[in-house]
């Protein structure tokens, strides 16, 4: 069969083709939406019924029961081992420059600036302040610190991972890690699909730095333990809401420019890092304001911006709800408030105020507070404030993300294979599991009714006409958006363009990188199967005709990655819809008469064929996989990963690996080729290489 020896995506994929093309951009995103209103009908008659504390206590539980599951497992606290390593002094206050360890080997820097009088004899409130996503980390937040330390506060400012002084990629060379590098967001993603692959959320990772921040400001004689406060702006709120929902010591909050709804970001077609995509959370009927409602009836202050991306609409929606479940718990209506700022998104200076006079008033201080301008310290100061005499953690010694992910991976994958490889049976039912297939899809004893296709106008591939199907894999009966579809789209190239699904009882099915129509429009992929067999090819969801237009499909923060984020809030796996995808279309072919499928797949679709082929034995008799990924462990295991996050089974290490779904096909299974972790071919002496890697570090751990 013929193989690509470049694993670069074809291109092309939205260049005009002869004829009309009918394509449905949005379809994944519309029914995502569908999904998320059905959600939200439900959630508002449940908060509805609502009537007395007892009730909100019970809505409470089962929140806090959800989020707790999402942010599982947290790692044991362990010595802090904090170093102080200077002192700057400004007028009425002084900031030291620090580290702590918020993991064996996880060194944070950060910024505790305290009011000049404040000592084991005069204590005063805490704040911890998360960062948003901005290159600088601590430094671009010092303003805050110096107009909290002026006010009477102490706060504590930490660099987030691959920010400030932590840039988790230092030393490393090659576009694909100096790409990572040069953006937080983008490092965030990355560290973020990798964790997945051993069931671990980012965002986690992330709410324990700040835990441990808080941990450290109350070994301090200068900390008053029973008034704490957490603030953050963007991506720092979103850190302040994670931390006041998973941690209960917190005594007041100001999440700053992130609270709006899952459904309003998606409606506006916003993607998010990450870290703000908590697995499960949307699947348990939570939004955005679920996580503070959480903690209800602690002081809460909601701060946005008129000019904000995150709809503010969504922020006032919150604040409604906020407020009627602190009347239902007797709070007083000082105990929450809502301040949308004049500007766009940022902490400016009117936010910054009206969070310290919130805080001032919850700390019980008495006279006014502090004033503020909008230019205080200048830039000039930020030198000043870095911590590290190399200004990086990694350089100083610490342990880099991808090295605790590898060891992670690395002892996972030791556990699994202590207990034997799985028979069969017992794998298919794994890969379920893992992927949230039904038991019924591809199971032939169980089959449901094939599903209903639609016919599309004629397309071209090379010299060769031919038609498109809509087979309607799923579909979504939602009030508000009825009709919702999830299609796959299967190209039929013949010499005769028809509107009928004329199949014989044997055919090849070629799943592609990215796109069936270019690779059909390829002479060295599947345009050279054309008219030498029964072919077909299959476009699954946000793929080929369902690609967003202009769509980069393998940038980290494309419409691929934020599908498959919204997949991990319903607790679903996008990569487990692309194979189910293909199982209904299996059940369609069956239906049409066809006894026998090749299955071929290339890159991405290699991934999925092998995983349809596993779970649909008596109709795929054969697998050819050009660009295979050679194994789970090896994306686990190395530093940065080209291979999109959709391709990334939430937990997959735990159960399984690809090796062992390749052995299980046996002599079904041919593997024209792989690709390593870069998407790049991987030669046999390389994939010899790269176990006995492997085996060194199984070692070492």
């Amino acid at each position: 069969m013929p193989a690509s020896a470049s694993p670069r995506p074809v291109t092309g994929t939205h260049e005009t083709p002869r004829g009309i093309t009918v394509r449905h951009p949005l379809m994944v995103t519309d029914a995502y939406i569908a999904d998320l209103r059905a959600m939200r009908r439900e959630r508002r008659a449940r908060l509805a019924e609502l009537k007395t504390p007892k009730d909100v206590r019970k809505y409470q539980e089962c929140a806090l029961e959800a989020i707790d599951r999402a942010f599982a497992p947290r790692p044991p606290k362990t010595p802090l081992k904090p170093r102080v390593y200077g002192t700057v002094e400004f007028p009425g206050v002084r900031v030291e420059k620090l580290t702590y360890e918020s993991r064996p080997g996880v060194l944070v820097t950060a910024n505790l600036w305290l009011p000049a009088h404040a000592g084991a004899a005069r204590r005063v409130p805490g704040v911890v302040v998360p960062c948003g996503h901005s290159g600088d980390g601590k430094l671009s937040y010092f303003r805050i610190g110096q107009r909290l330390a002026r006010a009477g506060f102490a706060a504590i400012i930490y660099d987030p991972y691959n920010q400030g002084e932590r840039d988790q990629y230092y030393g490393l060379s090659g576009n694909l890690a100096e790409r990572t590098r040069a953006n937080c967001c983008f490092a965030h993603n990355m560290m973020g699909k990798q964790l997945e692959l051993c069931g671990e959320f980012f965002g986690a990772w992330r709410a324990w730095d700040g835990i441990r921040a808080l941990d450290f400001l109350l070994t301090r004689p200068e900390i008053d333990p029973a008034c704490l406060g957490v603030t953050g702006n963007s991506g720092g709120g979103t850190l302040t809401t994670w931390l006041w929902a998973t941690e209960p010591r917190f005594t007041m909050a100001a999440p700053s420019c992130f609270i709006t709804g899952f459904l309003r970001n998606l409606e506006n077609e916003l993607p998010a890092d990450n870290e703000q995509y908590p697995p499960g959370v949307v699947g348990a009927g939570l939004e955005h304001v679920d996580f503070l409602i959480a903690r209800a009836p602690k002081p809460l202050l909601l701060l946005g911006q008129h000019f904000d991306y995150f709809d503010r609409r969504g922020l006032r929606d919150s604040h409604l709800e906020l407020k009627r479940i602190q009347a239902i718990l007797g709070a007083p209506s000082a105990s929450h408030d809502l301040f949308i700022g004049p500007q766009g998104h940022g902490y400016s200076w009117h936010n910054q105020q009206r969070m310290i006079e919130f805080f001032h008033r919850h700390a019980g201080f008495k006279g006014k507070p502090i004033q503020l301008t909008d230019e205080e310290l200048p830039d000039t100061i930020k030198p000043s404030l870095k911590v590290l005499p190399k200004g990086n953690t990694v350089a100083h010694g610490a342990t880099p993300i991808y090295a605790l992910i590898a060891a992670r991976g690395l002892e996972q994958n030791a556990a699994r294979k202590r207990k034997g490889a799985p028979a069969r049976e017992g794998l298919m039912n794994a890969v379920r599991k893992v992927l949230a297939i039904e038991p019924e899809a591809g199971n032939r004893n169980g089959r449901q009714d094939p599903p209903h296709y639609r016919n599309h106008p004629p397309a071209h591939y090379g010299t060769y006409r031919g038609t498109c199907f809509a087979v309607e894999t799923e579909f979504t009966d939602s009030h508000d958006a009825p009709g919702a579809r999830i299609c796959a789209f299967l190209h039929q190239p013949c010499e005769m363009f028809g509107h009928s699904l004329d199949l014989s009882e044997r055919v090849t099915l070629w799943l592609p990188h990215v796109s069936a129509e270019a690779e059909l429009n390829a002479p060295d992929l599947a345009g050279a199967l054309i008219g030498k067999s029964a072919l077909l090819a299959l476009d699954v969801r946000g793929a080929g005709y369902s690609m967003p237009p202009d769509e980069d499909f393998f940038h980290p923060y494309g419409y691929d990655y934020m599908h498959h984020g919204y997949g991990l809030l319903f607790g679903r796996s996008y990569l487990g819809r692309r194979v189910f995808d293909v199982l209904r279309t299996l059940d369609l072919l069956s239906a049409q008469g066809v006894r026998e499928v090749e299955l071929i797949g290339r890159g991405q679709g290699a991934l999925i064929a092998a995983y349809a082929a596993l779970l649909c034995p008596d109709l795929v008799r054969k697998t050819t996989l050009h660009g295979a990924p050679t194994s789970y462990l090896s994306w686990a295991t190395a530093p940065v990963v080209a291979w999109p996050a959709s391709c990334m089974p939430r937990g997959v290490l735990k159960q399984f690996d690809l090796p062992d779904v390749y052995r299980a096909l046996g002599a079904r299974l041919r593997i024209a080729s792989h690709w390593d972790e870069q998407m790049m071919s991987a030669r046999p002496q390389r994939l010899k290489a790269a176990k006995a890697r492997n085996g060194r570090k199984r070692q070492s751990a």
